[in-house]
């Protein structure tokens, strides 16, 4: 009976076997995406990478804060880690953390991305990821609406809009523009149709629920603006009032399973090829701002989008650039909100330009009214931060007292101190010092008070030492040309490696190939504690180094000496103990045991007639 059962694929000793194969299907797909992508290509998306070896590319982390980079890409160990931060992982994990998404759906961004086929996921998703796509779906569905609304008859009264404001076919089509037509109940029965759940399609951000239970579109008669991800998928909308009835002019998306307002920047997937090419980014206020620079031919513009600016939003700037020219709104408001952005742009180390605008005219109007050229020169004029900010202050005190001075000093020099470098601080703080007419005196002075208060925070570096030849045999055991199975052979079958640095690394290279797993760096690495990951990133990732086959026989030989050595030393050791305790004769056996010196002197010597490059 049971071989029947399991023969027609009946009852519950079938599921097992389907549940691995699914599991085995996944694995099988990862190994594959990962062999087909190059992991350098999809970080170098979302940071700005420096090639700094045959295979290796460093840049700024975009996991933590800061100045140095420190983050590494190991294109041939398809693997990266931060030697601050300690994020490590593959370009799955990457993207996951990214997009902050699950695994599979990290999976079905590269796949789709890269054109490679993915395995059927509905038996294995979880409840997010299946809720997260169905907003997804519903976005795409919501922009083929809003476009063909816009494109139709509904459409009229937004078309006016966009010609009002000067936008032509090609930039409408380029930003996705669309509209949202009055009642808001097409978009909700077009939900229902394509079979979403009231649930799923409330937490879509696109619709709402009525007191009496009824659902309705969030958006109704709007000029609708996507908002996309940095991978350009859209996971939210803003949407512009057309009637003057409407109480809030703007309307955005609340936060959803797939928008997080503080992580996102609108237009940054468009820019950051720009950005990058120019070393700087242009930030404004607004949707219509954005796109009006970005028609004017300044390709690296994004927008802020009316919110405060948050940490997670300057460091995705930072990842690209490490200049800003902040062109806010030239009224009351658009000043206060530059001057709460540059404190949280300084803190991150950004080096910040304001740009001004004259005749109280916006970015986009300024591009229409006064064209592509005046506005490059209100960029190339961009005063710096603080001297921006000297201005301002100046006109509030009279600067021909010393009380005036002083309080203009006294106002700048907290935001100096948010500088990151010391360097940098200790220029700006003269510059300024001579800018309003202060002795540079009491500008050291305050810097002085304010030295022991301020440490600058140095990268973690791992605190255990590895010996030169440990560290070759670890790294070249992962190389591409090494002898793998040779090297581990070998390290096995000594004692002495209970005394290294990376025996836990070498314990798990042990435990896995005796498994049969392969012994790949990110394997060995996703069993380590964290401390031995350092280590191993410390050996294998930080130094782009090809060892040759007799390098590392020199290193093998200089391990077993060492360890010949050590015994040959404990052996003497035993001896003059049993010496001392009158045991002549086991002291007479064990010092024929002995190896004669002129054996150890012949290894000691070919050891070092190997070893070329002074490994140690």
């Amino acid at each position: 009976m049971t071989g029947q059962a399991e023969n027609s694929g009946c009852g519950p000793s079938r599921r097992p076997r389907v549940r691995d194969n699914i599991q085995k299907g996944a694995m099988e797909f990862v190994e594959q995406l990962k062999s087909s992508v190059q992991i350098e290509s999809v970080i170098g998306e979302y940071v700005r990478l420096r090639k700094s070896g045959a295979n290796r590319f460093t840049g700024l982390c975009p996991f933590h804060n800061e100045k140095t980079g420190s983050f590494t890409v190991h294109a041939a160990k398809q693997f990266y880690y931060c030697f601050g931060c300690h994020a490590t992982g593959n370009v799955v994990n990457f993207v996951m953390e990214m997009e902050h998404v699950s695994f599979f759906e990290a999976l079905k961004s590269l796949s789709e991305r890269y054109g490679i086929p993915m395995p059927k996921r509905s038996q294995y998703s979880d409840e997010d990821s299946k809720l997260r796509a169905a907003i997804h779906q519903m976005h795409e569905l919501a922009q083929e609406t809003f476009r063909a609304n816009l494109n139709g008859q509904p459409g009229d009264a937004a078309r006016s809009y966009i010609g009002r404001r000067g936008l032509s076919p090609e930039t409408v089509e380029q930003f996705g523009l669309g509209y949202s037509e009055p009642s808001g109940r097409a978009l909700v029965r077009l939900f229902e149709q394509r079979g979403f759940t009231s649930g799923q399609m409330e937490q879509s951000g696109l619709v709402g629920k009525g007191e009496d239970g009824s659902l309705y579109g969030r958006f109704r008669n709007r000029l609708m603006f996507p908002i996309q991800n940095e991978s350009g998928k859209i996971i939210a909308y803003g949407g512009r009032a057309l009637s003057a009835d409407d109480k809030a002019k703007y309307l955005n998306s609340p936060e959803t399973p797939i928008y997080k307002k503080s992580q996102v920047l609108y237009n940054l997937h468009r820019a950051k090829e720009a950005i990058r090419k120019e070393e700087r980014v242009i930030l404004v206020e607004g949707y219509m701002d954005a796109i009006g620079v970005s028609s004017a031919g300044f390709g690296a513009v994004v927008a802020s989008c009316g919110t405060a600016l948050t940490p997670q939003q300057v460091q995705a700037l930072k990842r690209h650039a490490p200049k800003i020219a902040v062109n806010f709104d030239p009224d009351a408001a658009g000043a206060n909100a530059t001057e709460r952005s540059i404190n949280l742009l300084l803190q991150e180390g950004m080096q910040v330009r304001i740009v001004e605008l004259d005749g109280g005219l916006d970015p986009d109007e300024y591009c229409k009214q006064r064209g592509a050229e005046a506005y490059r020169k209100r960029l190339d004029m961009a005063k710096g931060y603080f001297f921006w900010l000297a201005d301002r202050l100046r006109a509030k005190h009279d600067m021909h007292t010393t009380e005036g001075k002083v309080a203009v000093l006294q106002a700048l020099l907290p935001a100096v101190h948010r500088i990151s470098d010391a360097l940098e601080r200790g220029v700006i703080a003269n510059e300024l010092a001579g800018y309003i007419g202060v002795d540079k005196g009491m500008v050291l002075d305050s810097f002085r008070k304010r030295a022991a208060e301020r440490h600058e925070k140095a990268l973690d570096r791992p605190t255990a030492a590895m010996r030169p030849d440990e560290r070759m045999l670890l790294s070249a055991m992962f190389g591409e040309a090494a002898d793998q199975m040779e090297i581990i052979r070998e390290l096995r079958s000594l004692e002495s490696i209970a005394n290294f640095t990376a025996r836990r690394i070498l314990e798990t290279v042990f435990a896995l190939n005796e498994a049969g797993g392969r012994v790949s760096f990110e394997a060995v690495n996703a069993r380590l504690e964290e401390a031995d990951q350092r280590l191993l990133a410390e050996a294998v990732l930080r130094e782009d180094m090809e060892y040759s086959a007799e390098e590392v026989l020199a290193a093998l030989k200089r391990v077993r000496l060492s360890e010949h050595q050590q015994k040959t030393e404990q052996l003497k050791t035993r001896i003059r103990e049993l010496e001392r305790q009158g045991r002549i004769g086991e002291a007479m056996q064990l010092m024929a045991e002995q190896p004669r010196p002129s054996l150890i002197a012949d290894d000691a010597s070919a050891a070092n007639r190997a070893a070329r490059r002074g490994v140690q």
